[in-house]
């Protein structure tokens, strides 16, 4: 009885294998996608971010959904990676969506603003606070969909030939900086300069511009600004959490199985977790290597603040009255960040303001 048993057993075993792969097959296809970055190789935490992700997509599907990741410029130029996979040139692409606010200002905020939200409160505002369907709703109009794909953290306000006491050493002051920040800066008299990361190191020690921002310690090191201007800002008030995107072509979007578009989001969330995780790691240190180096850490006067935050406000004013997809977002936002900035005071703030002033005694 037991070796009739045994043998039933194994036949109905066999017969379930002859269907378990062609059903497999069905449900795990093979796809074979690119994805653009706006970011070179060199920025190995931002274009590690993508390679990240693209591994994450190929374990949690045993290889079959493969994404080979391209940094800026070998398919496509850096700022032109929407349009790519806007055409569906290419499937996807890692970029920041307010380089593109030529198209529509509102795709500011997807990034982030001037004085706007810090990394989690970005991250809370896409899940919570209508982040999401704001922005997507304008992206769909370029026929793709966006969701986050990492955060730099609060970024630094740059490398400075000259030390700044007052807003009136900003007029004139050319300044590799682009997208909102340069708008508002322009409004102070500075000359927003676009320069390609690999030009910025030459255009400074020439004399071609006074200042550069990047974004912070460990990639402003890279490009060893630090022989060529003294002065190091913070913070970097334009851009408080800077949020990266992952944008995917509606078409290929929506060919994809359900559950292999849950492996990509969930895919891209611990790849966003990552890059912040890693910025926290190597930003502390290479700030410490760029002083040893003789760089001198400015806070920005407290009137180049002033005027930062009053010329920020007046910028969104006049965006919002022209574009209702900005206004709906600056709304948004500015709800948000009242309850959040008054729970920050009372919990993160309070407790880390407490844990600066004690540290080092142990």
């Amino acid at each position: 009885m037991k070796r009739r048993h045994f043998i039933g057993a194994s036949a109905t075993a066999l017969a379930t294998g002859a269907v378990a792969a062609p059903a497999l097959a069905q449900t795990q296809p093979e796809v074979k996608w690119r994805l653009t970055s706006s970011f070179p190789r060199s920025l190995d935490t931002i274009f590690g971010t993508a390679q990240i992700f693209a591994k994450y997509v190929a374990e949690a599907t045993d290889g079959r959904f493969q994404i080979q990741t391209f940094p800026a410029g070998e398919l496509v130029p850096g700022l032109q990676a929407l349009d790519a996979v806007s055409t569906g040139s290419v499937e996807c692409a890692q970029t920041a969506t307010y380089f593109y606010t030529g198209k529509d200002t509102a795709l500011a905020f997807g990034t982030g603003v001037p004085f706007g939200f810090n990394s989690r409160q970005q991250h809370s505002w896409w899940f919570f606070g209508g982040g999401e369907q704001i922005i997507n709703g304008v992206l769909a109009k370029y026929n793709v969909t966006g969701m986050p794909l990492g955060n730099s953290g609060c970024q630094m306000g740059g490398f400075f030939r000259k030390e700044l006491n007052d807003v009136a050493d900003l007029k004139g002051l050319k300044f590799r900086i682009g997208g909102i920040g340069g708008q508002v800066l322009a409004k102070l008299g500075v000359v927003p300069q676009q320069i390609a990361p690999s030009d910025v190191y030459p255009a400074l020690e020439r004399g071609s511009i006074d200042a550069a921002e990047f974004v912070g310690p460990y990639d402003d090191e890279k490009l060893g600004l630090v022989k060529v201007a003294k002065y190091y800002y913070y913070p970097g008030w334009w851009e408080g959490g800077a949020m990266l995107h992952l944008v995917i072509n509606n078409a290929q979007w929506n060919a994809l199985p359900k559950h292999y578009q849950a492996i990509v989001r969930n895919a891209a969330e611990a790849a966003n977790n990552w890059m912040l995780a890693k910025y926290d790691s190597v930003n502390p240190p290479a700030l410490r290597r760029l002083v040893q180096q003789g760089v001198e850490l400015k806070p920005f006067p407290a009137s180049i603040m002033e005027a930062g935050y009053k010329a920020s406000f007046e910028l969104y004013n006049e965006l919002a009255a022209t574009n209702p997809a900005f206004k709906q977002a600056l709304d948004s936002m500015l709800a948000i960040r009242a309850d959040q900035l008054v729970w920050w005071q009372i919990a993160e703030y309070a407790y880390d303001s407490y844990n600066i002033r004690s540290r080092g005694r142990g």
